[in-house]
């Protein structure tokens, strides 16, 4: 809560996982409010409808995670495109072999078809469509592509930062901007609430 409260965030993107969280959040901020008077911002959750909450590749019914010991569960920001592809190709899917969003009997293939939709912006009647009458093989090279493609500006300029003096820069004008918005609020809410020295 205070990560989100102390930088007056009006909007932070979540997954439907986070909701109670968020919820907390909102509650302290609107105690707080009441109380002392408007300091902080009343946040709003934002969940895109696709991608909000990526699965695991290899257990399609629970989330992708970094701490995930099956190095084929989940793709990491910095991944090379062969090692995606790779991720991707090995993703679990079913038998059914046709492209169709059902959470219940097709976790692996709604999976992605939520990452699919999440970066290309088709709707997921629009995936169905464009893959009918192919297999999963079509498919999922499209997906690793996207996923590619999405993340190699990622890729190229953590590379290009990477131990150059460009890098801190940027580090410590983030901080400095950083510690001038919370300093704000935290001076906001101590004078709201009378602990200050004159």
């Amino acid at each position: 809560a205070a990560d989100i409260l102390l930088y007056q965030a009006n909007l932070v993107p979540v997954g439907e996982d986070q909701r109670q969280h968020m919820e907390i959040t909102r509650d302290l901020a609107e105690r707080f409010n009441r109380k002392y008077g408007e300091v902080f911002t009343i946040p709003e959750m934002w969940a895109p409808q696709g991608g909000a909450r990526v699965m695991s590749l290899q257990e399609p019914t629970g989330k992708m995670s970094k701490s995930d010991d099956n190095e084929w569960a989940t793709i990491h920001m910095l991944d090379t495109a062969d090692v995606i592809v790779k991720k991707i190709k090995k993703a679990v899917t079913d038998s059914m072999a046709h492209v169709h969003y059902d959470k219940a009997n097709q976790p692996g293939v709604s999976n992605l078809m939520s990452i699919h939709s999440a970066i290309s912006g088709k709707t997921f009647e629009e995936i169905e469509t464009m893959y009918d009458g192919q297999g999963y093989g079509t498919f999922k090279k499209d997906v690793a592509d996207l996923v590619v493609e999405e993340l190699s500006p990622i890729r190229s300029r953590y590379d290009e930062l990477t131990g150059t003096p460009e890098l801190d820069a940027i580090l410590d004008d983030g901080a400095v901007r950083a510690r001038a918005k919370a300093r704000m609020t935290y001076e906001n809410a101590i004078h709201a609430m009378g602990l200050y020295r004159k």
